[in-house]
């Protein structure tokens, strides 16, 4: 198969020739192989394993995205990732950066939510008036 796992910005990683693929969703692991069926995952925040046959198994901390399997190619779409030999580490990782959202996220989450909040007040309002 052919990996390619996309940041939004950059190409993270690139490797032809991987036997296997196992990523963690919100419904629990998926696995990978050659010819399973085309299929789409959504990405929890977790640990991305792939083997080829030069480099072995290699795990990838990834944060939340989408994983699409067409085919041969298998492209991986996530917001950050970190590559790691150690697993604890990796662990670790995942729990620091990208399952706590920092403060400014929040403090933006609540406030589109109030925005959005007001404007369906308004929008409801408004159709009671016409």
């Amino acid at each position: 198969m052919h990996l390619k796992l996309l940041l939004p910005f950059e190409i993270f990683a690139e490797k032809t020739d991987v036997l296997r693929v196992v990523a963690e969703t919100r419904e629990g692991s998926v696995g990978i192989l050659p010819h399973r069926l085309d299929c789409v995952a959504a990405l929890a925040p977790g640990i991305l394993t792939y083997e080829t046959q030069a480099d072995g198994v290699v795990d990838v901390a990834v944060d939340e995205g989408v994983l699409v399997k067409a085919g041969m190619d298998v492209t991986v779409s996530v917001r950050r990732a970190v590559r790691g030999t150690d697993l604890s580490k990796l662990h670790d990782a995942v729990k620091q950066e990208f399952l706590k959202l920092d403060k400014s996220d929040r403090t933006l989450r609540d406030t589109l939510e109030k925005m959005e909040g007001g404007l369906v007040g308004r929008f409801a309002e408004f159709q009671r008036d016409r």
